[in-house]
C-alpha cells in the first residue's frame, strides 16, 4: 500500500493551487553534510529521491561534504541554507564565536563516537579501556571528547597516540584501542581484520551530546520560519522511510555520490543504527526524530565545562538550539505504517 501523508496547510494550498492548473513553485534549498555520502546521511537523501522534499514544496540540492570540503563556514555566509553537523560542540563554538547559527533538529539521540578494541584482550567492559596502554585518537578529538574521558572516566594523556584513519596499527597491536564512528570502523575492522571488534559507544556512558545536528541561519529561522519547519518535517519522514522502507534507490544515489561505498556496507551501517538507537531512541521514540530537550544540551555543555572546553556561561545556550522545529510527533504514523506497529 503506498504511503499517504497527511498534508500540513501549506501543501493543501499547494494542492488547490495544482487542481487549477497553476504550477506550485517549489523552494530551493541547498543542504550540505558534513563527510562524504554514507548511511548516517541516509534520511536526507532518502527525502530527496522519493519525492519527500519535493512533496514539502522543496527543491533540494544535497552537498557532501568530504576531506577536501569543508562545508562549515558556508552556512554564516550565506552560501547554503542548512548544515548538517557531528554534534553540539560545533554549535557551541559558533556561538561563541558570534555566529549567527542555530540548531532546529537532533537528528541522531546518540553520538556514534566509540572505541573499538580487541576481542579477548580484556577490554569487555567499559572502564576496562583507561587501562588500555595505547589509545589511537585524532588530534582534533584530543582536544574535544578525550578531555571529557579524562575528566569523567579517569583515561590518560599517557595512553594517546595519534590515528590517522588508517586501521593498520589497531590492527597489528592486539592491546590497543581505537576510535570509531560506531556505524562504520567496526565494519572496516571485520572486512580487513576478519574478526568482531569489541565497541563501546561513548553515548551509552555519559557523552551526551545529540549528533548529526541541522543547523539553519538565525536569520533564516527568523524570517522563514514555514521554510524552516517544511525542511525539518520532510527530513524526519526521510530517516523513518530510510530506516523501515525502501532505501535501494536512497543507497544507489548515495553510492553515485560516493562510488567507495557498497550496497553491504550501507545495509550494515542501517543495521548498526537500529541495533544501537542512534537514530530512534529516546525521546524520538515519543516526540518524533530530530527530538531535542533544551535541559540535555545544557547538561552536555556543563560536561563540557568541567572537561576545561568551556568556562561557565561564556556559551549563550538560549542562542545554541531551538525547539521550535521538533517534538511535534512528525512522522510518527509513517513508522507506524512502515512497520506494522503501534
Amino acid at each position: 500500500m503506498p504511503l499517504v501523508l497527511r498534508p500540513a496547510p501549506w501543501m493543501v494550498a499547494c494542492l488547490g493551487l495544482a487542481a487549477a492548473g497553476v504550477a506550485a513553485a517549489q523552494d530551493k534549498v541547498t543542504f550540505a553534510t558534513n563527510w562524504k555520502a554514507q548511511a548516517a546521511h541516509g534520511g536526507f537523501y532518502q527525502a530527496l529521491v522519493d519525492g519527500t522534499y519535493k512533496q514539502y514544496g522543496l527543491d533540494v540540492t544535497l552537498q557532501q561534504g568530504g576531506p577536501q570540503v569543508n562545508n562549515r563556514p558556508l552556512l554564516p555566509a550565506g552560501k547554503i541554507d542548512f548544515l548538517m553537523t557531528g554534534n553540539l560542540l560545533h554549535t557551541f563554538d559558533n556561538v561563541k564565536n558570534g555566529l549567527p547559527t542555530v540548531v532546529v533538529a537532533s537528528m541522531f539521540q546518540k553520538d556514534p563516537q566509540a572505541l573499538v578494541a580487541h576481542p579477548g584482550q580484556g577490554y569487555e567492559t567499559f572502564a576496562d579501556l583507561k587501562k588500555a596502554p595505547v589509545a589511537l585518537i585524532a588530534k582534533d578529538a584530543q582536544y574535544t571528547w578525550w578531555q571529557w574521558l579524562k575528566a569523567e572516566h579517569g583515561f590518560r594523556d599517557e595512553q594517546l597516540k595519534p590515528y590517522n584513519y588508517n586501521l593498520g596499527p589497531f590492527l597489528a597491536n592486539k592491546k590497543a584501542i581505537q576510535q570509531g564512528y560506531s556505524v562504520a570502523e567496526p565494519i572496516y575492522v571485520e572486512q580487513q581484520g576478519r574478526f568482531k571488534p569489541v565497541v563501546h559507544l561513548l553515548a551509552d556512558h555519559g557523552y551526551s551530546t545529540y549528533s548529526t545536528v541541522i543547523e539553519a541561519r538565525t536569520e533564516m529561522v527568523r524570517q522563514q520560519p514555514q521554510l524552516v519547519q517544511r525542511f525539518v518535517d520532510a527530513s524526519i519522514v526521510g530517516w523513518y522511510r530510510y530506516l523501515y522502507g525502501d532505501r535501494k534507490a536512497a543507497h544507489a544515489a548515495m553510492r553515485r555520490d560516493n562510488p567507495d561505498m557498497s550496497e553491504e556496507e550501507l545495509e550494515a551501517s542501517v543495521a548498526l543504527l537500529k541495533q544501537q538507537g542512534i537514530v530512534d531512541s529516546g525521546e524520538a521514540l515519543t516526540l518524533g526524530i530530530g527530538a531535542t530537550n533544551m535541559a540535555r544540551v545544557r547538561g552536555f555543555y556543563e560536561q563540557m565545562v568541567k572537561a576545561g572546553l568551556y568556562k561557565p556561561g561564556e556559551v549563550d545556550l538560549s542562542k545554541v538550539a531551538t525547539t521550535q522545529f521538533v517534538n511535534k510527533k512528525v512522522g510518527l504514523d509513517v513508522k507506524r505504517r512502515l512497520t506494522g506497529k503501534p
